[in-house]
């Protein structure tokens, strides 16, 4: 009798130890470009306490925005070998400009494809889009998990901040892409939309009368979202009312949300960037 119940706990015990390995920490961060001219607010004054909100709150995936070359060296630095990277900058496909890269924890995910778009009428070209002011991208990645070798896809952005027709026209691009790449895996999707939920670009992603829709994380969270509403701060510690534009979507699979968050924190009343880090527990 005793070695059933032993035998009951033991199995009982992987089973947790299981979920627990399939339960994902999803981040979406705008970064800040690295410029001289934010002063007591420039890159290297917030690096190391950036690095620390991805360990400190285990991201397994994280995808950026506004992330110089550079700035995606110190982090590789700063961050434990653990992770990975990819990604490419927006004004070349190689190494200028902006990146809309996706951090991974390679010990729990192998990485098995990704590549680049450009938001414009012509996507595999480097090129502005729509009246866009900047040139926009799209980086994606296909993992597999290694304890089960489940297979998902990444999809990671940052729409432009200026032309209502750019992230109008960028929404239905990429539900096209994401349709055209991932099929019918699993696909996460983060990014900086620079649009609150009520804003067109938004409601397009999330329309349910498209088959092809997403669906937001933190409306199918388990638990009630957590920390402020908004997630751009422009470095104030006041919250920016009517400010969430940094998202995390999901498609395909049957996804479970536990927990949504947008974290608010601060070293000496002030943020490690211009945005907070939207985080969501998930999964599938």
């Amino acid at each position: 009798m005793k070695k059933i119940s032993l035998l009951v706990v033991l199995i009982f015990s992987l089973a947790q130890v299981s979920f627990a390995q399939k339960d994902m920490n999803v981040m979406t961060y705008n970064i800040r470009l690295g410029i001289a001219s934010d002063g007591d607010n420039q890159w290297n004054n917030r690096k190391n306490n950036l690095a620390s909100i991805l360990t400190y709150f285990d991201a397994d995936i994280c995808g950026m925005q506004e992330a110089f070359y550079s700035q995606i060296q110190d982090l590789e630095a700063l961050l434990p070998d653990t992770y990975a990277w990819v990604g490419k900058g927006r004004d070349d496909g190689k190494e200028a400009g902006e990146f809309s890269c996706i951090f991974y924890r390679k010990d729990k995910y192998t990485m098995l494809q990704t590549n680049t778009f450009w938001l414009n009428q012509h996507p595999e070209t480097v090129g502005l889009g729509w009246e866009a002011k900047y040139n926009r991208i799209v980086t994606y990645a296909k993992f597999e998990r290694i304890v089960d070798k489940k297979i998902f896809f990444v999809f990671n952005t940052h729409f432009d901040h200026e032309a209502v027709i750019a992230r109008r026209e960028s929404a239905k691009l990429l539900l096209s892409k994401i349709k055209e790449i991932a099929g019918i895996t699993p696909t996460i999707i983060t990014g900086d939309f620079n649009a609150a939920p009520s804003k067109e670009p938004i409601q397009i992603l999330t329309d349910m009368a498209n088959p092809d829709h997403l669906l937001d994380t933190e409306n199918i969270s388990l638990t009630p979202h957590f920390g402020p509403y908004s997630s751009f701060t422009g470095f104030q510690s006041k919250e920016q009312e009517g400010m969430r534009i940094d998202y995390i979507f999901v498609k395909n699979g049957d996804f479970k949300v536990k927990k949504h968050a947008t974290i608010s924190m601060s070293w000496n009343g002030r943020f490690a960037s211009d945005h907070h880090p939207v985080l969501a527990t998930l999964s599938f």
